[in-house]
């Protein structure tokens, strides 16, 4: 027991966090899509972008520690995954750092989306749209 609550408590707290907290950013992404011009590309791009913005200014943790996957599963956390990488890489390596730092950072999780994707559509055999 933590602080008189027991962990099957936290757990279900940090379920409906997560749960509510990914639900506002996917309504605010929704939301865009459909009041504005946006391009989905352009929408992608720029919750990328405020997650990498969140992150710089030291938004972002704080709010990934509160709503932990409801918080770093959409793009917003992507972006911020990539804010994180390139800051320690700039630590590490100077200059350098802004270059390679996102990429050592996400490569794993771009893997495993290419490699499952791949995967996905050798069982599912898509069709391509005309």
């Amino acid at each position: 027991m933590e602080g008189g609550r027991k962990s099957g408590d936290m757990d279900v707290m940090g379920y409906l966090n997560a749960f509510w907290v990914g639900g506002l950013i996917c309504a605010l992404a929704q939301i865009l899509m459909e009041k504005t011009k946006m391009l989905p590309g352009r929408i992608m791009v720029t919750l990328v972008c405020t997650g990498t913005v969140l992150g710089a200014v030291g938004i972002y943790e704080p709010l990934m520690e509160y709503a932990g996957a409801g918080a770093s599963v959409p793009l917003l956390g992507f972006g911020n995954l990539l804010w994180k990488g390139m800051k320690e890489a700039v630590d590490q390596n100077g200059f350098i750092g802004l270059f390679m730092g996102g990429f050592t950072s996400c490569a794993v999780g771009v893997s495993g989306a290419l490699v499952l994707g791949y995967l996905a559509s050798l069982i599912f055999q898509p069709k391509m749209r005309k």
